[in-house]
């Protein structure tokens, strides 16, 4: 039995890191995983980046798009949607 890892990463304006940030991740060595990209309301280009890598990696990426409310709020709802834990077979 394994446990997937839920990796949460707040995205707030940051289009010129975004890619960066999310190729890092999944460079990484460890499985089974999943990155939960949480936009918390950009006004940039970084939810059209987000959704290019949910497009590329739909098995691994998940973007959740919400209204501005600041960092904790962007990993609280990132913490309730991820599955990281759950015991998988």
């Amino acid at each position: 039995m394994q446990y997937l890892i839920s990796v949460i990463i707040s995205v707030y304006n940051i289009e010129k890191y975004i890619a960066q940030c999310v190729e890092s991740v999944l460079n990484q060595t460890f499985t089974p995983f999943e990155i939960l990209l949480v936009n918390d309301g950009s006004s940039d280009n970084s939810l059209k980046v987000c959704s290019q890598y949910e497009a590329n990696y739909p098995n691994l990426v998940k973007v959740i798009n919400k209204n501005n409310g600041g960092l904790s709020s962007a990993r609280n709802t990132g913490i309730l949607k991820s599955r990281g834990g759950t015991a998988i077979s």
